[in-house]
């Protein structure tokens, strides 16, 4: 259907329970426009959207032009496809890996970000910014803001909680079945970082998942990661409290299920990436350069309000 009727596969996609959509935040009729702000970090800002959504959709237009013209800098929203049908189609069935790669061509061929950036992120779009900064970096992110983020991965299906739910349990454990193989990596980007904590130790895991090479639980590991991931000055985690899209949602904060079990949640010091400082995550944490937000509603449900405040204390602020 990718091939035959793209269109038509977005537009499902798109309308799906699974997609994550940044809808448009104001009503412009009544709405005067954010007064851009003097001081604070005056590099420009990349944005990044999430699964099911694109960079050509009104929402992020939108939050992009808000959020740029608040910091008073250049903002752009870099998706991996050229076009709304490519964009989310890109997604679902391009890698996470290739995903990163043409993030970084098309941060590297914009000239106004040679001397780095702050980037924002939205769900799904957070493993890709995480991704770039853990293999590229350079031109380097600043500051990030991780909103409702993907970033360690996620152990269950959207809207379907393991944790209380039999048929989501086993739902998630079909999905960490069929995850950890070259085809189902080499194909899906959500296979890439769906991380069962009940296949951990499993060979498949170790030597095929894309998110077990990124936390460097795999069987080699990457040095690079580590100081790439230490280039970035602050790493902003915003989780949301009523999510029903990341299972567990404290990945939204560097958490994440305890290993062998889909109850009990561990909190990122508690994590085996943390205590081990497996992608320096640890050092940047004791360098000061972590922190926490909240907000109260469901995935991406946040306010125009919420976005400038982020803005104001993390980038304009520092």
């Amino acid at each position: 259907m990718a091939r035959a009727a793209p269109e038509e596969l977005a537009r499902q996609i798109v309308e799906s329970p699974m997609a994550a959509i940044v809808p448009p935040k104001v009503d412009f009729v009544n709405w005067a426009p954010p007064e851009p702000k003097s001081e604070g970090s005056k590099l420009p800002m990349v944005f990044a959207h999430g699964m099911g959504d694109s960079c050509f959709n009104p929402g992020m237009k939108q939050i992009t032009n808000l959020a740029s013209k608040r910091a008073g800098v250049y903002g752009v929203c870099i998706g991996t496809g050229n076009n709304i049908v490519t964009d989310v189609l890109n997604g679902f069935l391009m890698t996470m890996n290739k995903n990163v790669e043409v993030f970084a061509q098309k941060v590297r061929s914009d000239p106004k970000l040679k001397n780095g950036f702050n980037a924002v992120g939205f769900s799904q779009g957070n493993s890709i910014i995480r991704g770039y900064i853990q293999k590229y970096n350079d031109p380097p992110v600043n500051i990030v803001i991780h909103v409702h983020g993907t970033v360690s991965g996620v152990a269950g299906f959207p809207q379907c909680n393991p944790s209380n739910n039999i048929i989501c349990k086993s739902l998630a454990a079909l999905c960490g079945n069929l995850a950890y193989n070259p085809l189902v990596q080499g194909v899906l980007f959500q296979a890439d970082y769906f991380r069962d904590p009940h296949k951990l130790n499993s060979d498949g895991y170790k030597k095929y998942s894309e998110i077990a090479k990124w936390n460097n639980e795999a069987a080699s590991n990457n040095a690079t990661y580590s100081s790439n991931f230490n280039k970035t000055n602050r790493f902003v985690m915003v989780k949301a409290l009523a999510d029903t899209m990341v299972f567990p949602n404290e990945g939204e904060w560097w958490g994440h299920f305890a290993d062998g079990s889909d109850k009990e949640v561990l909190p990122m010091n508690q994590t085996v990436w943390y205590k081990n400082n497996l992608f320096g995550l640890r050092d940047a944490d004791k360098a000061g350069k972590i922190f926490f937000e909240t907000t109260p509603g469901n995935h991406l449900k946040f306010t125009v309000e919420d976005l400038y405040e982020w803005i104001d204390k993390y980038i304009i602020g520092m």
